[in-house]
């Protein structure tokens, strides 16, 4: 019988663990001693970087043929339990029946969630997110229709909650997106004193100096109490006539990782080593958004994006083939970090260094750059061949990257 590793989760993480695995099960010609198995819901990785942006259907990146071309097994379904003493994963498959998978290796890439806070009233009846395929094709449908609604205060304004990375990115765009309505307002909530408060005072300006340009309205300072049906209600006291209202303030990783023994972060991602094993448990790794893991070998733990999750799937794939063939682990490192921010029709914003303090390029380069990334880059190569190559886990650090990036489209 084959040893099996068993990834759980097909987005960035998982995919690139899968293609990394097999890519050092082939070099090692032991493509019969090893068999890699991903269960997910549906074989295809969805684009969720890029989920701010319209045609929300057209994000989605087929998996099967490259899978089956690569000699990556797909289980179409939903892990329920993880049984780490045994070494097993229980499987409510997409048939119905539920599967015992037994599994030597298990690499944890089910990734994170938004959270909707319990003490806003009304959050889950009446707010909208993109936080997945399903959620932002409902928001888009919603957008398209407003037009068709009575023209009201309510219905001519969109309120963003969240200036963060998502919520920046979004309320840029949405001025586009909401052409087809006459006096569109788009206003961007936040609980903190400035915008972008995740980043420095000159990469905060620029964005300021972005989202004026573009219309985009701020509340800062004052956290969202309550949503209905008809608007909003700020801890300020005030009130913001709108019928839609979008959510995007906080993630937190898998539940799946609440049934793995170990230590967590405020966000319940796993601790891990830097071989990206959980050392709590025998032939666990995590990786993605399910593992807080140390990037620079110093203080600073890979944030929950993709260009983090490319590599983490890369060396925990890695790492898992590499314990079953009695190989040398790999320890993760990302030590340079670059942040590149879209900002819709005003361009974007490319800073340098883990504080986002400084900024690299803006404006026009650096939205060719983005496009670059959300289009071209984060996607894996159709080619099975070209994608087992990809998966090398030594490659290019951050600053490498984005000066190629810049050299590229510049």
């Amino acid at each position: 019988m084959p040893s099996k590793i068993v990834i759980i989760g097909a987005g960035f993480a998982g995919v690139w663990s899968a293609l990394s695995a097999r890519r050092l099960v082939n070099s090692r010609n032991r493509g019969n001693d090893i068999e890699i198995l991903v269960i997910a819901p549906e074989p295809v990785l969805v684009m969720r970087p890029r989920l701010y942006e319209s045609k929300a259907s057209d994000m989605v990146h087929p998996l099967e043929t490259l899978f089956q071309e690569a000699g990556i097994k797909f289980l179409p379904g939903l892990v329920n339990t993880i049984h780490t003493e045994r070494h097993t994963v229980d499987v409510q498959c997409n048939s119905g029946v539920v599967s015992t998978i037994t599994y030597d290796r298990l690499i944890l890439a089910a990734g994170s969630s938004i959270v909707r806070p319990q003490g806003i009233s009304g959050l889950d009846q009446h707010a909208f997110d993109i936080d997945s395929l399903d959620s932002a094709i409902k928001l888009e449908s919603h957008l398209e229709g407003l037009a068709s609604r009575p023209t009201t205060p309510g219905r001519d304004t969109v309120v963003v909650c969240g200036a963060g990375f998502t919520g920046i990115e979004l309320a840029a765009e949405l001025p586009r997106r909401l052409q087809h309505i006459p006096n569109a307002r788009v206003i961007l909530v936040s609980n903190a004193g400035d915008i972008a408060h995740s980043f420095g005072s000159e990469p905060r300006s620029t964005i300021a100096q972005a989202l004026n340009s573009l219309g985009v309205e701020t509340k800062l300072g004052s956290g969202v109490q309550a949503i209905d049906a008809k608007g909003i209600t700020l801890t300020s006291g005030e009130y913001i006539s709108t019928e839609t209202a979008i959510w995007t303030a906080g993630v937190q990783a898998t539940p799946l990782t609440e049934q793995i023994l170990g230590a967590k972060d405020a966000l319940s991602r796993l601790h891990v080593d830097r071989y990206l094993r959980v050392p709590s448990v025998g032939g666990v790794f995590a990786t993605g958004d399910a593992a807080c893991a140390l990037a620079d070998g110093k203080e600073q733990y890979a944030l929950m994006c993709c260009q983090h999750a490319l590599q983490l799937g890369r060396v925990s794939g890695y790492n898992a083939a590499a314990e079953l063939l009695g190989e040398r682990l790999m320890g993760f490192e990302q030590a340079a970090y670059n942040c590149c921010l879209d900002l819709g029709p005003w361009g974007a914003l490319i800073t340098t260094g883990w504080e986002r303090e400084l900024v690299r390029v803006s404006g026009d380069i650096a939205k060719r750059v983005k496009c670059y990334i959300n289009q071209k880059l984060i996607y894996p190569p159709k080619d099975a061949r070209q994608a087992l190559e990809s998966a090398d886990p030594v490659g290019m650090d951050s600053d490498q990257l984005f000066d190629h990036l810049v050299r590229v489209v510049g």
